[in-house]
């Protein structure tokens, strides 16, 4: 069955589908990144929402091994998991020491370190709970 010509002009002047590529969903990426550091055996892992915090992510997910090497493989099997689960392949900063490896999924950011190196840095104090700033004052309550 052919178009008609009006249809056929119609058509033609429609301008062409725009292709839109839907974001993962963040909870699955989250779900997949800490199945990937309990499968690679990471210690200490923490999960905290960044929802109204920042706009960098939506989650950040604190994790330690017990070496650089274990760091090097934790690190190895998120950017795999990710991988194989579909989402973006995540950027990596700080491979070649494995002190302090940082993997940038997008809308969530994973820290993974060497157990001194996290206590230095301490980023669970710092985006955990509320800043000074976001504190409700108590006489306001």
């Amino acid at each position: 069955m052919a178009l008609t010509p009006t249809v056929q002009a119609r058509a033609k002047a429609l301008p062409d589908p725009v292709r839109v590529q839907a974001e993962p969903d963040t909870g699955q990426l989250v779900r997949n990144i800490l199945n990937s550091l309990d499968d690679a055996k990471a210690e200490d892992v923490l999960s905290i929402d960044l929802h109204g915090k920042t706009s960098i992510a939506d989650a950040m997910i604190i994790a330690s091994g017990r070496s650089s090497t274990h760091v090097s493989a934790i690190a190895d099997r998120v950017i795999k998991g990710c991988k194989d689960a579909g989402f973006q392949t995540p950027r990596v900063e700080g491979l070649p020491h494995c002190d302090w490896v940082l993997v940038d999924a997008g809308d969530v950011i994973v820290h993974l370190f060497r157990p001194e190196v996290r206590q230095f840095y301490n980023l669970e104090k710092m985006w955990g709970g509320d800043r000074p700033a976001e504190q409700k004052d108590p006489r306001r309550a």
